[in-house]
């Protein structure tokens, strides 16, 4: 069996690339650094679908919390219902299950119904989310 001695070239080369595939790999790692760092904090983006669901929930929240304490109830459960089957982004569900629930705190005129600043706190939140599907919500105070 004969061994051969790597020669200064061989050993140069050999140093060459494995210097270029550490590089590469700590560019890719960087990259993937950089994007999370970037992403970590950005809102889900929900469907367009989605939020005009959400939109049509919550015209119809503005009308329920104006009306009859059971017919509120009612209307809650059955579209919360609807809520969890149909939408798919449980961040913006979230969200709009808030506002649910605050239009039947102000149909049985709670003191835990929302204040105006509440809810527009509330919409800039859920606005973050339909942010890239074109879909503006709009959510007018409770009780009005």
């Amino acid at each position: 069996m004969t061994t051969t001695t790597p020669t200064p070239r061989n050993r140069n080369r050999n140093r060459l690339v494995i210097a270029a595939v550490t590089a590469v790999t700590a560019a890719a790692l960087a990259a993937g650094a950089g994007y999370w760092w970037q992403d970590r904090d950005k809102l889900s983006q929900a469907s367009a679908e989605d939020c005009r669901l959400a939109q049509r929930i919550i015209t119809e929240a503005g009308e329920i919390s104006t009306g009859s304490v059971p017919d509120a109830e009612k209307w809650w459960r059955e579209t919360g219902d609807e809520r969890r089957a149909q939408m798919e982004d449980g961040y913006l569900g979230a969200k709009i299950s808030r506002y649910e629930g605050w239009a039947v705190e102000t149909a049985r005129k709670s003191p835990e119904a929302p204040s105006a600043k509440d809810v527009e706190k509330l919409q800039d939140e859920a606005r973050g989310h339909c942010s890239d599907s074109g879909v503006t919500l709009t959510m007018p105070p409770l009780g009005s």
